[in-house]
């Protein structure tokens, strides 16, 4: 069968032969034993369900073993047989140019350059799910190859729901994951419904098919070293041999090394599973690996003396890193962490001690055990961090939950007033008050032509969008264009594509239109093929996040989730080809709702009329929110969009004088 063919087979008629288990990737970790007896026969007939009756003896079996081993029914048997990998748009059967954009989308986030997890299905963070099986993305797939823009697909955690009659200007698929009764969103609650096959973790852009590998998180992190530089530095210098310390080299993690060599300084980032820091070394994320502490010390002084842009993947617990650079007495200038702390309990944070092998096992058999050794981890991480702080390093929550979980651990992590963290996060500090106030966010494109050519030509667009722009930006943003400029003009040089030829810049509202429609434009001068707009769900108006990116907000509102709701609701009517809300991102299910949207630029005019509707909204829309909640940045950005805009008319706080109520 071609591969047009197989995709438009579905689950097939005929059972494909079971696959053998492959070691040489990278798999997601046993799930823990949650389900009951009666649970798992509940699970078994909810898997059995995708297929015809006479395959429910052999595959019940098959997939009680599956659930019995791994924890989920992952259907190996149904994996395609064809590589997996984001196609040139043209090669995707299909009735409808944005079902095939999608199409594209989901073979990205499954590619095994991208995926940490490609066989079960998983992006990145440990959890973070495409689908929950392989039924599912093959009934998708067909379903997308089947469908006109009268039609939408309802995606119901990873199930297709099937197709439904809408209008061209509706989205062609809607996607939501884990949206739990609020009562039933504890860590153990994900365990037993995703077990049960009801419901998923889709993280942020892996459920909604916008990751674009670590380019996606590289500029944002970027930015945090380089402002965090900006914070700690005395007389105007840079970061040159300074030392930022940090752990996590997975799917989001691995652009820490990548980004400290651009903000230019020595990156230390240990990670405790050889595979992952063997991909990223053989990707060029991260230039050294160090598996000897000792090796590490030595290898940093050097760096420091010779005031070297260098970073070292130290394949170790991160712990080990902070305790032994207290006893060497090496000074750390920044530092975080960006384990997946939203996920402690599954994969998420390795306890120090233990083999990465135990570990998973510890995890899978003896769970109990494995908390216990975790929070005992985390208190010793607290406690040598706040060592190195007293030295002076400057450190921040980099929105994984670690201050959060480590504070539930019984670290030493609380400030005075025994509410708020010792720690800011680094969206309290940097990007909340410094971007997302002012509307900068990770806006982003895919080629979908699959060409290098047409990524270079849109990356000069962009360019020449900003420079043109950066003439007359106020004050206020001057910085924020001049960083975005840097970035833009280093990105081929930086070689930062992994998978699909894709691009991340952060913009602002003006920003976001002005480059979509130069795009557009270009694609119908036949310039360039279609191009695939989103964005990273961290960004200003479409997570409510109280410990990440609503952290920066004070008026008592950011344990609300309005916003993220309003966001998408208001995309979907306003031109985007899909939209996506979901329970859980990068600090934990129940900890977060945060909501994504792609949209396909194809040279028409209906293409330009949404894009300036739909965007404009899915920016102001959080800015005007922040400025409710008297965030000063954000009260001047969205007087700025009124002044651009007259049909936009936002409610302004009035300021009160505090002395009134003494």
């Amino acid at each position: 069968m071609t591969f047009k063919e197989q995709i438009q087979e579905g689950i097939p008629s005929v059972l494909p032969q079971p696959k053998p288990y492959d070691p040489t990737i990278n798999h997601a970790p046993k799930r823990k034993e949650i389900l009951s007896a009666e649970e798992k026969k509940l699970a078994l007939r909810n898997a059995l369900r995708y297929f015809e009756p006479q395959h429910h003896a052999e595959l019940a079996k098959e997939f009680a073993e599956e659930l019995e081993k791994y924890g989920r029914i992952y259907m190996y048997r149904l994996r395609p047989d064809y590589e997996m990998y984001a196609r040139p748009i043209s090669e995707y059967p299909g009735k409808s140019e944005q079902a095939k954009a999608i199409m594209l989308m989901i073979q990205n986030n499954l590619d095994y350059a991208v995926a940490q997890h490609p066989h079960e299905l998983i992006t990145y963070g440990g959890n973070g799910a495409v689908f929950q099986n392989w039924a599912q993305y093959r009934l998708v797939m067909k379903y997308l190859s089947e469908m006109t823009e009268e039609q939408t697909l309802v995606m119901y955690s990873g199930h297709p729901m099937g197709l439904f009659p809408s209008h061209k200007d509706a989205p062609r698929v809607v996607v939501t994951n884990g949206m739990m009764i609020p009562n039933y969103s504890k860590p153990d609650d994900w365990e037993k419904f995703n077990a049960l096959g009801v419901t998923q973790y889709g993280q942020m852009t892996a459920g909604s098919y916008m990751y674009i590998g670590p380019q996606g998180i590289v500029h944002g992190t970027t930015i945090t070293v380089m402002n965090g530089g900006r914070k700690i530095s005395k007389n105007g210098e840079g970061l040159e041999g300074k030392v930022f310390v940090t752990s996590g080299l997975g799917g989001m993690s691995g652009a820490q090394p990548k980004a400290g060599n651009i903000a230019g300084c020595i990156t230390v980032c240990a990670e405790v599973n050889p595979k992952a820091v063997h991909t990223r070394h053989s990707q060029g994320w991260v230039d050294e690996v160090v598996t000897d502490t000792d090796a590490l010390v030595k290898r940093v002084l050097e760096a420091k003396a010779n005031k070297e842009v260098v970073s070292i993947a130290y394949q170790g617990n991160i712990v080990d890193v902070w305790e032994k650079f207290d006893e060497e007495d090496i000074y750390i200038d920044l530092g975080s962490d960006q384990t997946s702390l939203h996920n402690p309990w599954a994969g998420g944070y390795y306890p120090a001690g233990i083999s990465f092998e135990e570990s998973n096992r510890l995890m899978a058999e003896e769970p109990e055990t494995f908390r216990e050794k975790v929070q005992e981890t985390l208190r010793r991480h607290a406690a040598a961090i706040n060592k190195h702080t007293a030295k002076g390093t400057y450190f921040f929550d980099y929105g994984n939950a670690f201050l959060l979980e480590a504070s539930r651990a019984g670290a030493d992590i609380m400030a005075e007033n025994g509410i708020d963290f010792k720690y800011p996060s680094y969206v309290q500090d940097i990007m909340g008050p410094m971007c997302f106030d002012y509307g900068f966010g990770p806006f982003r494109w895919v080629c979908a032509s699959g060409k290098p050519e047409d990524l270079a030509k849109t990356d000069a667009i962009a360019l020449n969008i900003l420079e043109e722009m950066s003439t007359t930006a106020p004050a206020e943003i001057k910085q924020q264009m001049q960083d975005n400029i840097k970035w833009i003009k280093g990105a081929q040089e930086n070689k930062l594509v992994v998978g699909s030829q894709a691009r991340i810049l952060y913009a602002d509202a003006e920003g976001r239109i002005k480059i979509a429609e130069a795009f557009n434009q270009a694609i119908a001068k036949g310039e360039i093929g279609y191009v695939v707009l989103g964005r990273d769900h961290h960004d200003v108006s479409g997570t409510d996040s109280p410990y990440r990116e609503t952290s920066n907000i004070y008026d008592g509102s950011r344990f609300t989730a309005d916003m993220a709701i309003h966001n998408v609701i208001g995309d979907s009517f306003r031109g985007a080809t899909w939209v996506s809300i979901h329970n859980g991102g990068g600090v934990g299910w129940g900890e977060v709702i945060n909501g994504g949207f792609g949209m396909v630029l194809d040279g028409s005019s209906d293409a330009s009329r949404r894009l300036e509707s739909m965007l404009f909204w899915d920016v102001n829309n959080g800015i005007a929110r922040r400025g409710w909640a008297r965030n000063e940045g954000a009260v001047f950005a969205i007087k700025r969009a009124m002044e651009v805009q007259p049909l936009l008319k936002v409610t302004i706080p009035n300021m009160v004088d505090d002395a009134l109520l003494d």
